[in-house]
């Protein structure tokens, strides 16, 4: 089974909802890589304003840090969008690092994210989110899961990733 995994993608995808999923049914502890953003961070989106690179750098690290120092599996949800900030990622984790991409049409997620409650990210940022996206490649131990099905089964399609039972992107 893996020991680390990314829940990963867009604002809205499911992350938490996906996470917290796994959770219960793998035993595996899951972490909202949101709750590690710095004040900054979530100051500045909840404005309406687009993360930069330099804003999410110290957030990343700080997310790598939380798998290098985590003596049992962990299962952090965290948007990953780039190539170079999973690079960031499993370079601070100090181990293999799995993805679980969570992928949807920018329809079915703006519709998400405009039926959210409570959270700091606002529906404008989406765009940015699609912009910035570099899915991951076949070279990055990462599969991806279509997210336009029920939940249930999303998360019975990450739980075998997790157990090395689904295909990898590539394979």
């Amino acid at each position: 089974m893996t020991r680390y995994a990314i829940i990963m993608g867009v604002s809205g995808c499911g992350k938490t909802s996906v996470g917290e999923g796994l959770a219960q049914i793998t035993g595996i502890r899951f972490m909202d890589g949101d709750a590690l953003h710095p004040k900054a961070n979530i100051d500045k989106m909840s404005a309406g304003i687009p993360l930069t690179d330099e804003d999410r750098w110290p957030w990343l690290e700080r997310i790598g840090r939380e798998f290098a120092k985590s003596p049992v599996p962990l299962i952090i949800g965290c948007s990953a969008l780039k190539r170079g900030y999973r690079d960031l990622i499993r370079h601070h984790a100090g181990a293999m690092v799995s993805f679980i991409h969570l992928s949807g049409s920018r329809q079915i997620i703006a519709r998400r994210t405009q039926a959210r409650k409570g959270h700091f990210m606002p529906p404008a940022l989406l765009d940015s989110q699609f912009a910035a996206l570099e899915p991951p490649t076949a070279d990055e131990n990462s599969v991806s899961i279509n997210i336009d099905q029920p939940l249930a089964t999303i998360i019975a399609q990450a739980a075998r990733h997790l157990e090395g039972k689904a295909p990898r992107l590539g394979k």
